[in-house]
């Protein structure tokens, strides 16, 4: 198939990378030359704007992907797009936007009988090697044609051991992409993944934090132990009940650096943390730990333990997130998707 990728960062650019490697043809743009003129070396067609990009794309219907920072550049983009582009087209949606403002936004391209599709996007930085999971929300007859685009983007079916009982459930799943539902829920399943993710860090975080302090000049002589950070994280992925991802990157960045000496603790948050929370009060639906896990990330940027360490580690792992490198708060979602805008 022929695609248009908006978006070469951290992971728009190996998504591109990768359907060209399953022999998609990708155009792309990126406002910053770099990316788009390294891609063109590697075989894509690189275009210098968003109209020339519609020019380019010459199957019909023509699908454009967006790999962008939620919020603004987003909105921005999906409005303009859709000046250009004709009916049956399709945009699809695979960063982190709020999915009210999918709804929003789908239903103003439908007046113009142009498609829009939502995909949670989960992959980070290794994504071009082990693939994309992904939640996709949308029209079944626009996420049915881009089926060649989304499978070449997912893992397969790799050496997870097969669920069973899944014989005559839907492929896709076990592939690593599921159409979760119409649009906005595609968004709204990758909001509550990343809460989850949340929840998760903050746990191995707090654990290991207190496998680090059990040293403490608080406690009597014969109870403190000096552990083998790395050594624990390591044995844990060894048929322990809590392997994990999430748990591979701990003890590769324990392994590099035991003391986390290079990680401040200073934990930033995306903004899918706080809108999972948004969305259990909308539901009455308790979240202890998610919301926990939350203010840990507000907390860590007055003080920083070894746990807020562990958390950075994993964020730097999996997403290539750099400590100062993002906005002290995500961006604010549009005034149009509640009446009012996250603080």
């Amino acid at each position: 198939m022929e695609i248009g990728v908006i978006g070469l960062g951290r992971m728009g650019g190996n998504i591109a990378r990768r359907l060209m490697k399953s022999g998609h043809r990708c155009v792309v743009f990126d406002a910053d030359a770099r990316p788009r003129n390294a891609l063109a070396k590697e075989g894509a067609t690189a275009v210098e704007s968003l109209e020339d990009m519609t020019k380019a794309l010459v199957e019909k219907p023509r699908a454009v992907w967006l790999m962008l920072p939620a919020g603004r550049i987003t909105e921005q983009t999906v409005e303009h797009l859709g000046g250009l582009l004709a009916p049956d087209d399709i945009i699809i949606d695979g960063g982190n936007s709020f999915y009210k403002d999918d709804i929003r936004r789908a239903k103003a391209l439908a007046k113009k009988g142009i498609r829009y599709v939502d995909c949670g996007t989960s992959g980070g930085v290794w994504g071009l090697d082990r693939g994309y999971c992904m939640m996709i929300g949308g029209p079944q007859e626009a996420v049915d044609h881009l089926d060649p685009i989304f499978a070449a983007l997912a893992p397969g079916l790799g050496n997870v051991p097969r669920t069973p009982g899944r014989e005559k459930a839907d492929p896709r799943a076990e592939h690593g992409y599921i159409h979760a539902g119409p649009n906005g829920s595609g968004h709204f399943v990758k909001m509550v993944h990343n809460g989850i993710e949340y929840g998760l860090m903050q746990a191995y975080a707090e654990g290991f934090d207190i496998l680090r302090n059990k040293d403490s000049n608080d406690l009597p002589d014969d109870e403190r132990f000096v552990f083998n950070m790395p050594d624990i994280a390591e044995v844990w992925r060894r048929g322990s009940v809590i392997t994990s991802w999430l748990l591979d990157l701990s003890s590769a960045a324990l392994a590099k650096d035991p003391q986390l000496k290079s990680f401040s603790g200073f934990v930033q948050d995306s903004g899918e943390g706080r809108w999972t929370v948004e969305a259990a009060i909308e539901e009455a639906v308790p979240a202890e730990v998610l919301s926990t896990a939350l203010y840990a990330r507000f907390r860590s940027r007055g003080q920083h333990t070894f746990g807020e360490k562990m958390l950075s580690a994993m964020r730097l792992g999996f997403g290539g997130h750099i400590e100062g490198s993002e906005p002290l708060d995500p961006e604010p979602k549009t005034m149009n998707s509640q009446g009012r805008a996250a603080s």
